[in-house]
């Protein structure tokens, strides 16, 4: 049987399994016996490219079939830093599930800079290694470079966040609708953006410090990103209509 490795971000963990991505991602939301029930978020990761950091005899010795011949669901390698250590370059597709098991991968794709769009307002959920809900007036690249680089006091080694829906407080933060924002702090989301959009020299604000662990996927913006300093990777996430078209039972569920 194939062995897959994936980094988990909710938990941060590498995890070794013989199961292919759509029965992992089942696995991990619904549990063996359907008991579970929880959304989840990973990448794959190219084993090849890895090797040389993981105990590859723990794994080849662990990570086998069970005594019934059913493939091994899950052998954990590390829990503890572990997107710091991955390369970038080993890192593939990312998928997500929902609550019921069904899996939506998306495909990685280099980000491209110049379509960024200048002076706007985002609203970012960092997911790995952090995880606080940052109201910013940068665009990605720069969002990821200013938190990597080494330039801040606070800097991360890389990180993995994804861009949530503002609507109408992108460009009008106190009397803009927030009608079709599901945010439970409307109130103070609004607060911050304005602090961004008078203050030129404040380029982020915490808006929520701790990730509840729950992602509304249908707050999703422009979608994931993942990087380091100027190196940076988008998964762009389908609109609602591409998602129904392409991916209808993880459409229906969300």
């Amino acid at each position: 049987m194939k062995r897959y490795v994936y980094l988990t971000c909710t938990p941060e963990a590498l995890v070794a399994s013989m199961l292919p991505p759509e029965g992992f991602g089942m696995y991990l939301s619904t549990g063996t016996k359907k008991r579970n029930k929880g959304q989840t978020i990973f990448f794959e990761v190219d084993l090849e490219k890895i090797e040389h950091l993981i105990d590859m005899e723990s794994l080849n010795k662990r990570c086998v079939p069970k005594e019934d011949g059913s493939p091994k669901s899950s052998v954990y390698l590390s829990v503890y830093r572990v997107l710091e250590t991955i390369p970038l370059d080993a890192i593939k597709s990312l998928y997500l599930t929902t609550d019921h098991g069904t899996v939506l991968e998306i495909k990685k794709t280099p980000y491209e800079v110049s379509g960024e769009a200048a002076n706007d307002l985002h609203l970012y959920q960092e997911l790995c290694p952090v995880t606080p809900l940052v109201a910013s007036g940068l665009p990605p690249s720069a969002f990821m470079k200013t938190l990597t680089d080494g330039s801040r006091p606070i800097v991360l080694p890389k990180l993995f966040f994804v861009e949530l829906k503002l609507g109408e407080l992108r460009t009008n933060p106190l009397y803009g609708s927030a009608e079709q924002l599901p945010y439970s702090n409307v109130g103070h989301l609004r607060d911050c953006l304005e602090i961004l959009r008078g203050e030129y020299e404040k380029h982020m604000k915490t808006v929520q410090r701790i990730f509840s662990g729950i992602l509304l996927y249908r707050t999703i913006e422009s979608g994931f990103y993942l990087g380091a300093k100027d190196e940076l990777y988008h998964y762009p996430y389908p609109t609602m209509k591409e998602l129904e078209d392409i991916n209808y039972e993880f459409f229906r569920e969300i």
